[in-house]
């Protein structure tokens, strides 16, 4: 598979993961407070990341591997992080929970659509990423097929949670243009101390107004939806981060509301109406244009240090001051010369150049 394909697929399969959590949060809302639920989703997160990265620390390495370990987060970029989990971890969930609430659990799904679209307009306007026509059609698309989804005939007005479900998407565009910016370190650990500290905000807010402990199966589910939905869903999209930038994962990720939607009708079975298929048809052609696209110039990559996972591909052409086995990738502090040269590319971690 290409790295264009394995990027757009990660980015996707994040999303099915991530859609598939809303009806499954609208079904445990009867037995959990909605801060509660929020907080025993991201405490799963946390928590079964935590069991993964111990166990990758403990399995074991041969000797000349041991540049492959993942450094530890610097703290000058905490600052993101702690942005990233205060808006997406925090107040996100608590929003979507509460919107959840007096919204139908296919329309919730749907309503989600519009944190691609907020994620894209951060990404274009406040951090300058690049966006071509073929880009912008296919969030066009993506967008056009969510509105296809959420249309209510004769319905009057919005649900009243729309207002909420959309302030969660917006919370959750700042977390994932924050998280950009340390996209090249360690997704479980990022992922696993976002989950940690939501977590136990959350729960702590929810007891903290009277919610009471559900019984040891509702905890237990919500958990490992958790899991599944926020924890190994955000370690692939930061990878899809690393290797897209914001407004194309955001992108992707759009789709996941088609993921929700399909998986509420098995929950509370109903035939699917013609304007999904509709919908399904403007957003496969939305992710069409986005793997199809091929972004291509002369450009100037400035000196560059850090660390994260890699080939020896163009951009890494580098000497090792440890004894290397020619195992690839592997993870190592390395530095980027100055480089001139043409071919296709993202707004991935080596090419966030100006136009």
């Amino acid at each position: 598979m290409s790295s264009r394909h394995s990027a757009a697929f990660t980015a996707l399969f994040a999303a099915a993961l991530f859609g598939a959590t809303t009806p499954l949060a609208k079904a445990l809302l009867g037995s959990l407070s909605p801060f509660l639920l929020a907080g025993l989703f991201y405490l799963g997160s946390g928590g079964g990341l935590v069991i993964m990265i111990l166990a990758r620390r403990f399995k074991p390495r041969a000797a000349v591997d041991t540049q492959s370990a993942h450094p530890r987060f610097p703290l000058r970029e905490a600052p993101w992080l702690a942005g990233a989990i205060a808006a997406g971890g925090i107040a996100g969930p608590a929003l979507l929970m509460l919107g959840l609430q007096t919204t139908p659990a296919a329309t919730g799904s749907l309503l989600l659509n519009l944190e691609g679209v907020f994620t894209a307009l951060i990404a274009w306007i406040v951090f300058r990423e690049n966006v071509d026509v073929q880009v912008f059609l296919g969030m066009a698309a993506i967008v056009a097929g969510g509105v296809a989804l959420s249309w209510q005939p004769g319905a009057a007005g919005l649900p009243a949670g729309t207002l909420l479900l959309a302030g969660a998407c917006a919370c959750w565009a700042v977390d994932n243009n924050l998280t950009r910016k340390v996209s090249t370190h360690d997704a479980m650990f990022i992922a696993c101390v976002k989950g940690l500290v939501a977590g136990s905000v959350n729960v702590t807010l929810a007891l903290a107004l009277g919610a009471r402990w559900p019984q040891l199966s509702s905890v237990a589910l919500a958990m490992l939806t958790g899991f599944a939905g926020y924890g190994v869903s955000l370690v692939l999209f930061v990878v899809a981060l690393r290797n897209l930038g914001s407004a194309r994962t955001g992108a992707y990720f759009s789709v996941a509301p088609l993921f929700g939607v399909t998986l509420s009708w098995l929950l509370w079975p109903q035939w699917p109406p013609p304007l999904f298929w509709v919908a399904a048809a403007l957003m496969t052609l939305g992710v069409w244009l986005h793997i199809r696209e091929r972004h291509e110039h002369a450009h100037t990559h400035e000196p560059l240090a850090h660390t994260h996972r890699h080939r020896h591909d163009a951009h890494h052409q580098h000497e090792h001051d440890f004894a290397w086995d020619g195992q690839e990738p592997h993870t190592h502090p390395h530095h980027h010369g100055p480089i001139t040269h043409a071919h296709a590319h993202f707004p991935d971690i080596h090419h966030r150049h100006t136009h």
